[in-house]
């Protein structure tokens, strides 16, 4: 398949996805019932490996730390956003929100994820949960989690997001330790990459 037919059938598939999201959405709200079944959805595209070749979704050159964040789709007023994100191994983020809702599953490579409570002497972890092959994750607007990206393959996930992570000004990261809350920085979420030959 050539570059411009692939583009073509990944849009495709990405914009009818989300379609199917953007109505479970509409009809169920945002519950963990409705983000489970956006999951599925999400698990289904990610499937289709061949629609993101690592020729062209390009981790940051060997050995960086941070991410390749590739947008593939985003409605005008910025929901339902969806991103690549390419990572090399040994990636890691402070406990953090969103503010939006989130489901993260992998095309390739593993994705590390602690999710946390807050209690009066700061976080504690209330599951893991291992991104990969089968088993994707579904963050409501108020979770707290962290990240991990471990053994020595770079990662590609798809990213979706009830709303565009560039617009998102009221994340906050967490001390672990204590609970205390400070700003997350939006500006390093915009997308920074587009693939390789588009």
């Amino acid at each position: 398949m050539n570059a411009i037919d692939l583009k073509a059938a990944r849009s495709a598939a990405v914009a009818a996805t989300i379609e199917r999201i953007r109505g479970i959405e509409t009809s169920q709200g945002v519950t963990r019932a409705a983000l489970d079944a956006i999951k599925t959805e999400m698990l289904a595209l990610a499937k289709q490996e061949h629609l993101y070749p690592s020729s062209q979704f390009l981790p940051p050159p060997h050995g960086e730390k941070g991410a390749q964040r590739y947008l593939l789709q985003e409605d005008p007023d910025h929901r339902f956003a969806l991103y690549l994100n390419a990572l090399n191994p040994g990636n890691a983020t402070p406990p953090h929100d969103h503010t939006t809702w989130a489901v993260v599953v992998s095309v390739e490579g593993q994705e590390a994820n602690k999710v946390y409570r807050r209690t009066a002497n700061g976080l504690e972890i209330e599951r893991e949960v291992m991104v990969e092959g089968d088993t994707g994750i579904a963050l409501m607007p108020d979770d707290i989690h962290s990240i991990a990206t471990p053994g020595e393959k770079p990662t590609r996930h798809l990213h979706m997001y009830g709303l565009a992570l560039e617009v998102l000004d009221g994340r906050m990261g967490y001390d672990a330790a204590t609970g205390a809350a400070v700003p997350y920085n939006k500006n390093f979420m915009r997308p920074t990459a587009s693939p390789v030959g588009e």
